[in-house]
């Protein structure tokens, strides 16, 4: 078992950490959506993360002295752009892999990763089944959807809502959210509409709103197109003012929502994976973070930076090696960002699962659009 760290680059307690030398980086390579059409604000923020756990890393002594550092490659939300990076990022010996934001492309890549026998941490994604088979060689840090999308249908319910409507794009990652929300509904009333943002427009997504009587809408689809005109259409239409939007997925955590939709884009309820409250060691980072990013960090930077203090740890542990880095899943201890991290087995989930980090439904609130009310705790 190891022993827990405060911080990435926390000293261990055997002795002061060793200064990083001349010896040859240890090499970690990151997949992350850097250009569109992958979320490139997520992407941003995931790597700041990461980098800025690194650097204390380093600044700590890194690995047994030698530097840790990160192999970057842009996945731009293409599964198979992922799988041909992971391959690449294999042969220039890095001894795991990190990062990715889309759930698609966190699929191809633990799946080429398992086939290499390379370890896997995933820091964002969530569908459930990230691999076809139980793995020993990924592990993740984001809830799986099916837990952190029952707690969103649990606040639907509470909010009184039974009649759903979902705007919604061909996806595996939408359909599992939107079997996710009809199964958790249905028991107790509740309808799931679904409209194909193929044949709709956003004023004909309007017009099934009324014809459906549906008391919220939930964007199951793309950002910025077509989630910004589709709430302002909703916004617009006096026949749907008291319809809540809603956006598990979380798309209203990122600046570039408020910046494109203003007033229209709060009090649009999502999934976001931070506690209500940050802990000395959360407040750090998030300090760090901000001035990293120059403005508010979100719930995908903190993902960054708890990536690396779990891989840090896991390679200081057993030594760098990649067999031995995998086989680290189960025993690791872990104070993260957002709250001690361990992995376990989740019944339904193929891959080793930090159950759970905090989950929360909050919004952007109307009164002051900059500042997130927590509406719902998982």
């Amino acid at each position: 078992m190891s022993t827990p760290s405060s911080r990435p680059g926390a000293a261990r307690t055997d002795g002061p950490p060793a200064r990083p030398t001349d010896a040859p980086s240890v090499l970690v390579g990151v997949l992350v959506p850097l250009t569109r059409p992958g979320w490139t604000e997520a992407g941003r923020h995931l790597l700041a993360g990461l980098e800025l756990g690194v650097r204390e890393v380093n600044d700590a002594g890194g690995i047994d002295g030698r530097p840790l550092e990160l192999v970057v490659r842009d996945t731009a939300a293409d599964p198979q752009r992922a799988a041909a990076a992971v391959d690449e990022l294999a042969d220039l010996g890095v001894v795991a892999l990190a990062g990715e934001y889309h759930s698609v492309v966190a699929r191809a890549a633990a799946a080429r990763a398992d086939a290499l026998g390379l370890p896997f941490l995933c820091s964002s994604a969530v569908l459930d089944a990230l691999t076809e088979q139980p793995t020993e060689w990924v592990a993740r840090l984001a809830p799986a959807q099916s837990h952190g999308w029952r707690i969103y249908a649990e606040f639907l319910l509470r909010a009184g809502h039974r009649r759903i409507a979902v705007a919604t794009q061909p996806s595996v990652y939408w359909a599992s959210g939107a079997r996710i929300l009809r199964d958790h509904l249905a028991p107790h009333g509740g309808t799931v509409t679904e409209l194909d943002m193929r044949t709709l427009t956003p004023a004909a997504v309007c017009d099934e709103l009324v014809d459906n009587r549906a008391t919220a809408l939930l964007l199951l689809v793309g950002h910025p197109e077509p989630a910004v005109p589709i709430v302002e259409s909703v916004r617009r239409d006096q026949r749907l003012a008291e319809v809540l939007i809603g956006a598990p997925a979380g798309q209203p955590e990122f600046a570039e929502w408020a910046t494109a939709l203003g007033d229209d884009g709060a009090g649009v309820p999502f999934l976001r994976y931070l506690p209500e409250r940050l802990g000395p060691l959360g407040a750090r980072v998030a300090t760090a973070l901000r001035e990293r990013l120059a403005g508010a960090p979100s719930f995908v930077a903190f993902e960054g930076y708890d990536t690396i203090a779990v891989l840090a740890e896991a390679l200081r542990s057993p030594g760098v090696d990649q067999a031995r880095t995998a086989g680290f899943w189960p025993d690791v201890a872990v104070e993260g960002s957002r709250g001690h991290i361990r992995f376990s087995r989740v019944p339904g989930i193929s891959v080793w699962q930090w159950a759970w980090t905090p989950v929360h439904v909050v919004d952007r609130d109307p009164a002051q659009p900059d500042r997130f009310r927590t509406l719902h705790t998982g």
